[in-house]
């Protein structure tokens, strides 16, 4: 087994693995972030657990530490406060930036930049506290998007509060159960097909898509409990897709990626519709899974990176916006 040089573990200085926190995504949070903290360990690398729920960040500082590895998920930890923090602490994370990351996190701002960039993404419409009892808003929505079409919390991820609606008599139920988790409620169109995952890593002009992953979900329920819990989804890593269309696809995945502004590392969900082979995104995520289910291992490992290279690559990113303004005239 490899192991961080003594000097390249100097280097790295004192670690945080970043794990809890307190959104709706924590105990997935904790799963990731001892899997990282354990394969950084396993690294020489002087890394240590660091629950933002039970501690205060600013122990960081005063504690001495150089660098954080973010294993955060959803809100307070993927949507740029925590990155905020960090930023004014001086202290290097993985990742995306407080921008990139306060926009990954909102699916309907997401899908308005890629729209710009003439990237594509289902049809939604967005439904704000007012429009969540009105009856004739809630009654629009299977004409506009059809039928069946996807209800969900655009601020939350790992499927929590997600609603497939095939009879439109169940919509007022599924914009309740999104509506616990967010203000605003995204209602988007559903794509018939295949659903594929495609991680990234770097920033700019050096980043890179790893291959794509294919999933297999029965009877489509790629839902909380199959992601996490269950044995039941099946992962095609390679995906089996023609080489052409994989390429594609990367360099879709690619352009959205930038396109956000993201760096570090990333993990685009699309769907392949059945119909014509056209792939539509979904989200993006700025600090995905780490847990033995998850997928950006997955893909690495057909790339020929081992996990525990895979998490000492990422901690090796670790950066500030910051650094990459300073010096600039204002």
């Amino acid at each position: 087994m490899k192991t961080a040089t003594s000097m390249q573990a100097k280097a790295m200085g004192k670690v945080a693995v970043l794990m809890g926190g307190s959104s709706a995504e924590r105990d997935i949070s904790l799963l990731s972030g001892q899997g990282v903290l354990t394969a950084l360990q396993s690294r020489g690398i002087d890394a240590h657990a660091f629950d933002p729920q039970l501690r205060s960040l600013w122990e960081l500082k005063d504690q001495g530490f150089s660098r954080c590895f973010i294993a955060l998920h959803g809100r307070h930890g993927e949507d740029g406060t925590v990155q905020g923090a960090l930023e004014l602490m001086g202290i290097a994370y993985t990742g995306s930036g407080v921008m990139a990351s306060s926009i990954a996190v909102d699916k309907v701002m997401t899908k308005r930049i890629w729209q710009a960039h003439g990237l594509a993404t289902p049809a939604y419409r967005v439904l704000g506290p007012d429009a969540q009892s009105d009856v004739q808003q809630l009654h629009a929505l299977a004409g506009a998007l059809g039928l069946p079409f996807i209800v969900k919390p655009p601020h939350e991820g790992s499927s929590i509060g997600v609603t497939k609606v095939s009879d439109a008599a169940h919509t007022p139920e599924a914009v309740s159960l999104a509506a616990r988790f967010d203000r605003d409620v995204l209602c988007e169109e559903f794509i018939t097909g295949q659903e594929l995952t495609c991680p990234v890593i770097g920033s700019g002009a050096d980043a890179r898509a790893l291959p794509i992953v294919r999933i297999e979900a029965p009877e489509g329920a790629y839902d909380y409990q199959n992601k996490y819990f269950t044995d039941v989804v099946r992962y095609h890593c390679p995906s089996g897709l023609p080489p052409a269309q994989e390429h594609s696809i990367q360099a879709m995945v690619l352009a959205s990626y930038r396109a956000l502004g993201c760096r570090g590392w990333g993990r685009a969900d699309l769907m392949l519709r059945a119909s014509d082979g056209c792939a539509f995104l979904l989200e993006m995520n700025t600090s995905p899974g780490m847990t033995s289910h998850s997928l950006v291992p997955m893909s690495a490992r057909a790339a020929g990176i081992s996990y525990e290279d895979l998490c000492l690559q990422l901690l090796a990113t670790a950066a500030l916006d910051a650094d990459s303004t300073r010096g600039k005239a204002a």
